[in-house]
């Protein structure tokens, strides 16, 4: 057996952590709906076709993960519910599948896009590398460098 060193072990890169949060494709659909504004089980489940064991697993994971937070309200008449809103480490992530639809766009594209992100005057906006002092770098100048120990 071979030992790894500490920048290629799995629990200490940051990268591979955050994978174990959302790193399977139901879990970057649900919260694509969660950004849409989906926030009740049933509309997740109708959003997405999902079946109930696997909506209610991701769901856990998230919220135990701190993406999503679980609140209850209750329908007039009717029991109560919970509902699922994005915590201010959800709206992080926003940049991510921003990114991930944008590359989907050009390399494998449909017909539209499930959702769009605009800025607060409905233009879209573009994810992109930005220097130390705010400057958009073209990504064929971006290195991925390993940080030294």
């Amino acid at each position: 057996m071979t030992s790894k060193s500490a920048a290629q072990a799995p629990e200490l890169c940051s990268m591979a952590r955050a994978l174990g949060v959302v790193g399977d494709r139901w879990s970057f659909l649900i919260l694509r709906e969660a950004m849409a504004g989906t926030r009740r089980f049933s509309e997740f489940r109708a959003a997405l076709g999902i079946s109930t064991d696997i909506l209610t697993s991701r769901l856990s994971t998230l919220v135990d993960s701190g993406v999503l937070e679980r609140s209850s309200y209750q329908p007039a008449g009717g029991r109560t519910r919970a509902e699922y809103v994005l915590t201010a480490a959800g709206r992080q992530l926003a940049v991510v599948l921003a990114s991930l639809q944008q590359w989907g766009d050009v390399h494998v594209p449909g017909t539209v896009p499930s959702i769009r992100f605009t800025d607060p005057s409905g233009q879209p906006v573009r994810v992109g590398f930005l220097d130390h002092a705010g400057n958009p770098v073209e990504d064929t100048r971006i290195q991925a460098v390993r940080p030294q120990p």
